[in-house]
């Protein structure tokens, strides 16, 4: 007995182009993945290429970003250098290890050049500067001044150019030695002067470009990318991977910009920036409380906070600064609805200047927040929240002028008695009334207060007879 032939339902049209649209994603998304992690090799009788890459800038969060991209982009193009245009007052610990980690084990030479002419590359610029396999700097450039400064400064406060005290000085013993001995080991990996890398961090000492070369603290100066390039031809690099000779006389630049995320690190990691968005957040959520139920300020202002605590991780900041501004705040919130004329405003006042001063410790160079920054913050934070905050609150104390709240207390007359139902006419419409008495007896013409509302009707009682 032959079964009978199942036809196979056709599949809504929506879910085929569904599914047409998702295999095309697919198909492109694995073409972008294999075209990110083939190399792009030169073609035959092309040199291989130079990248550069040009930060301007404390050494932060952002730098290492960009570096770190810069040096996948390099292994990419299958480079035969990466060019690391340097120009920096110093920057922050962390970043710049994890920068020089990089410049150690890549798998490219790497040249750190302090470019342009007048550029500098002072405290972490000088670390990163002797890391690299190459040196080389612009002519009326410098390096130097490696001493590392104790974030938050020294335990006790000790005023500068005195010696501190027991712990404090064992601290900053410890934290120079430990400096010195790092930027001598990198001297010494790549047989650069060790005696100045020494003077450098524990006295501070700084060399113009000239000074450098001779002394052989870097390899070359060179005025452009051209000259680098010239000189660096036919040189032999040493990396972990072995050894390398360059052929760099005449071969192309490519020039890297910084990515999205570099740029976004770099607007956030500013002091600045990151201060405002705290008090962007503060202010939302601020707004949101005033007016429960709007969402869009309690939205923005905890995206903005949560963006400005992402910002202070990779900031050096003090936290009790953070803490005193969300007292100052607190505090001139309380104002508003607490009778002290004044007091608690005004404390609120000095706790949130005080604790802008704190916010960003200025001993990194590089990072810090202007006077006249924390003086402005300050007056529109004093405005929002005493200005709009009490224009909110007295809008709110304000009596209810509609409603089922606004005829509670309000007067009429009853205009029509009828079968024990009665009418009076109040706040200009006719209500059905009842007394608000047990077994009270309305009369037309007799003036009434509403004593409540239930429903559509109101309970209501003589004027005069409330007692």
């Amino acid at each position: 007995m032959r079964m009978p032939r199942v036809i196979p339902r056709a599949l809504p049209a929506r879910l085929v182009a569904f599914l047409r649209v998702a295999a095309c994603l697919l198909l492109c998304w694995g073409g972008l993945a294999a075209g990110q992690a083939a190399p792009l090799t030169a073609p035959p009788g092309h040199q291989q290429p130079i990248l550069v890459l040009q930060y301007n800038g404390a050494i932060g969060p952002a730098a290492a970003d960009y570096f770190l991209h810069g040096l996948h982009e390099a292994r990419r193009r299958n480079a035969q250098l990466l060019v690391f245009e340097l120009d920096t007052p110093g920057g922050l610990d962390s970043s710049m290890r994890d920068i020089i980690k990089a410049i150690l084990n890549a798998p490219i030479p790497v040249a750190t050049w302090v470019a342009p002419s007048g550029a500098r590359a002072a405290s972490a610029g000088t670390y990163i500067l002797y890391a690299s396999q190459i040196a080389a700097m612009a002519p009326a450039s410098n390096l130097g001044a490696a001493t590392p400064i104790a974030i938050g400064g020294l335990p006790g406060g000790t005023p500068a150019g005195k010696s501190p005290p027991g712990n404090a000085d064992t601290e900053r013993r410890k934290m120079v030695n430990d400096a010195a001995a790092y930027l001598r080991s990198l001297a010494q990996l790549h047989g650069r002067n060790a005696a100045f890398a020494e003077s450098a961090v524990r006295e501070a000492h700084s060399m113009s470009a000239k000074e450098a070369l001779d002394a052989h603290v870097i390899d070359l100066i060179a005025a452009r990318v051209d000259d680098l390039a010239r000189a660096l031809d036919g040189r032999v690099i040493r990396l972990n991977t072995g050894e390398v000779t360059l052929h760099t006389a005449g071969a192309p630049v490519i020039r890297v910009e910084p990515g999205w995320r570099t740029e976004l690190l770099e607007v956030v990691g500013n002091p600045p920036v990151a201060a405002l968005l705290m008090m962007a957040g503060i202010y939302g959520l601020f707004l949101e409380l005033l007016h429960p139920g709007v969402a869009l300020p309690g939205i923005v202002g905890a995206i903005c906070l949560l963006l400005a605590l992402y910002a202070f991780q990779m900031l050096p900041v003090d936290w009790s600064g953070v803490a005193l501004i969300f007292l100052g705040c607190v505090l001139m919130v309380a104002e508003l609805f607490l009778p002290t004329f004044g007091v608690v405003g005004l404390g609120g006042l000095v706790a949130l200047v005080a604790g802008l001063l704190m916010l960003i410790r200025p001993e990194v160079p590089g990072f810090g927040i202007s006077g006249g920054f924390i003086a402005a913050l300050t007056l529109v934070t004093a405005l929002m929240i005493f200005g709009v905050g009490g224009f909110a609150l007295r809008a709110r104390r304000r009596p209810v002028v509609s409603g089922r709240e606004a005829l509670i207390g309000a007067e009429g007359t009853v205009t029509a008695v009828s079968g024990g139902d009665a009418w009076a006419h109040v706040a200009g419409e006719t209500w059905q009334v009842r007394s608000a008495r047990d077994g009270g007896v309305l009369r037309p013409g007799v003036r009434v207060r509403v004593l409540a509302v239930e429903d559509l009707i109101l309970r209501v009682i003589p004027i005069g007879d409330e007692n």
